[in-house]
């Protein structure tokens, strides 16, 4: 039984519907320049399909807030919370099937990115139990998608690039439909907008996009002139949950609205010339002279601004640190190492450490070695990087010679899979049996079984590891360079 939704009407005055089943497993792109009714035909689609289907909205402008007045959509204004938290809600929205809208109006671009990249790949790598069917849309797609780079870092284009990749090319087993909107498809990743297989194109002036469009509908190119004549609120749509051929309709009315309202034009204030410039300019006598605005500074990297908040520069910190912490404790009766040991474990006891950013992880670091009165960060970024991947891996002191041959081993593997490979050689150093998918897949920092089974492939191409698994599907992983195998699991 199919289960349709009326989107709007057609040329002819009749009804155009839309089949959610269909929608949701052959995904949506919607493209239309600003003012064409993108959100408008979104906010339709949400509001006729709530009662069907779990809804998340990613929302960069913070345009559908107000669906949560008439349904039970749940507001996440993402400027409250940290990655962690975030990252957890995407996770826990999935279990308890909770309808949100992830409002990024708060936020620059790259805090959009990186925040919209945590949420989705939470819901992205969430338990296989989980996996119940979400209509995930994503308005202003081509930010979070971007053709080219942009003025963001590198890594966090890619980051929330390869989010919206699993989105809208690995997301339909996963129960995630993805219907995305954009104002250009020359800006969109191609291999984003390649995945989907339904389209409702608004009108667009440009060339490029143009053409684009009426390549997706399927049209000729001397046709694609039609797109740039189409009214507000008016698209043309095709694919298995529309139409089987292209078809013209007008988007229908909504229940809810926008919070910024129409810009329609208004009357011009009537006050008087001199009632106005008492407006404008009252106390300002009374008001102190404020000084020019310097020019703004270049921005920081996160992980450099971190540092410098957790380690301050050195002179200022000789100038400060006392000979006595107060309570009688001598700064130099610290034993540093022990200290970082003792942090290392606390932090490995927290089971979602695992799963946050290095960036996270450092001050979280930070703020827990000042707790033990110690001045400043004992260790730089890379080397906390490196110390908590060895402790993921099981190794608190790496100047114990017992690891010495396995941590040459280890360095012939990406910095990423020093953990999962030290859990694993020391397993079988110690003659236990292999750790399980979720133990590598924690020291790996995904819950998803599919990447950890890709890990031990790509160790097992480096010849880092030997994979055996006996009649029974007992697991069991052997270190050449060793000579040494873990039980069978």
């Amino acid at each position: 039984m199919s289960v349709g939704i009326e989107i709007g009407s057609d040329d002819t005055g009749q009804s155009v519907h839309i089949n959610i089943e269909e929608l949701l497993a052959t995904r949506l792109l919607v493209q239309g320049n600003s003012g064409s009714g993108k959100s408008h035909l979104l906010r339709r689609l949400l509001e006729e399909s709530a009662h069907l289907v779990q809804q998340v909205v990613i929302d960069p402008e913070g345009d559908f807030a107000t669906l949560a007045d008439a349904y039970n959509h749940v507001v996440i204004d993402a400027g409250d919370y940290n990655e962690r938290e975030i990252a957890t809600m995407g996770s826990r929205i999935r279990e308890h099937r909770a309808s949100i809208i992830l409002n990024l109006e708060a936020l620059e671009l790259e805090a959009q990115m990186t925040c919209a990249a945590a949420f989705l790949n939470a819901m992205f790598d969430a338990p296989r139990d989980h996996w119940y069917p979400a209509l995930v849309v994503v308005d202003e797609a081509q930010m979070f998608a971007p053709a080219v780079s942009g003025d963001v870092p590198d890594i966090v284009r890619r980051a929330s690039l390869g989010a919206m990749t699993n989105l809208m090319c690995r997301g339909r087993k996963r129960g995630l439909a993805g219907a995305i909107a954009t104002q250009r498809l020359a800006k969109l990743a191609k291999n984003v907008a390649a995945e989907a297989s339904n389209f409702l194109m608004g009108r667009t002036f440009l060339d490029i996009d143009m053409a684009r469009a009426a390549d997706l509908l399927g049209m000729e190119r001397r046709q694609a002139e039609r797109i740039r004549d189409l009214e507000r609120g008016c698209f043309l749509g095709l694919g298995p949950a529309i139409s089987r051929r292209p078809i013209s309709m007008k988007i229908g009315p909504t229940q809810t609205n926008t919070r910024m309202g129409t810009h329609s034009l208004l009357p011009m204030p009537e006050a008087e010339p001199e009632n106005l410039r008492t407006m404008l300019f009252a106390e300002m006598e009374s008001d102190p002279v404020q000084a020019r605005p310097q020019a703004t500074p270049q921005p920081i990297a996160a992980a450099e601004l971190i540092r410098r908040i957790a380690a301050p520069e050195p002179a200022v910190e000789a100038a400060s640190v006392p000979d006595d912490l107060g309570d009688g404790t001598s700064a130099d009766a610290i034993d540093i190492e022990a200290t970082i040991v003792d942090v290392l474990q606390e932090m490995l006891a927290d089971t979602d450490s695992a799963y946050q950013t290095d960036a996270l992880l450092y001050q979280d670091f930070s703020v827990r070695c000042r707790m033990q009165k110690l001045v400043g960060v004992p260790l730089e970024l890379t080397d906390f990087r490196r110390r908590f991947a060895l402790a993921k891996g099981g190794i608190l002191d790496p100047t114990d010679s017992r690891w010495t041959e396995v941590l040459g081993v280890a360095t012939s593997l990406p910095e990423d899979m020093a953990a999962p490979f030290l859990q694993i050689a020391r397993a079988a150093m110690e003659g236990n049996p292999c750790p399980d998918d979720e133990a590598l897949g924690r020291a790996y920092g995904t819950r998803s079984p599919g990447r950890v089974r890709r890990l031990i492939e790509y160790m097992e191409k480096q010849g880092a590891v030997v994979v055996r698994a006996d009649f029974g599907g007992r697991r069991s992983i052997g270190i050449p360079q060793l000579g040494l195998s873990t039980e069978a699991e």
